[in-house]
């Protein structure tokens, strides 16, 4: 990795969270405007029964589409239109590993793809994103 990318995640992961992603435990792990990997852990994000909440899913893959649509232009903001999550695989314990790559990079508009994955390498949630890209008002 150069030394650019060791500075935008180290960037990301002590600023580039919020109070959600941060609740979550969100880490970033690669980040580009043609790539972006995270991961959560599954405790701490659970719904009543001790699965993993489909919520936690949607945070995570709509996380991953707008830092990627973000890093294509810094100078505009990503905002989701759209987030749909097709939960495939529950998880109850480790961590889930999202994987986004843009589908559609336009000026006005991104479309990303991003699998979710469970520490065995299980698909466990399958998005894709849509962001709007805005001018900073």
């Amino acid at each position: 990795m150069d030394e650019e990318a060791v500075q935008l995640l180290q960037g990301l992961n002590s600023t580039g969270r919020g109070p959600l992603l941060e609740k979550m435990g969100l880490e970033w792990l690669e980040a580009s405007p043609t790539r972006v990997v995270a991961r959560c852990p599954v405790e701490g994000n659970t719904q009543p029964f001790g699965l993993l909440h489909g919520g936690a899913s949607a945070v995570l893959a709509e996380s991953i589409g707008s830092a990627g649509a973000w890093l294509a232009d810094t100078t505009k903001i990503a905002l989701g239109v759209e987030v749909k999550v097709n939960h495939l695989k529950s998880a109850r314990d480790g961590w889930i590993t999202g994987v986004g790559v843009p589908l559609l990079a336009g000026k006005t508009l991104h479309v990303w793809e991003i699998r979710i994955h469970d520490d065995q390498g299980e698909l466990t949630a399958f998005s894709t994103c849509t962001l709007a890209i805005r001018d900073p008002r």
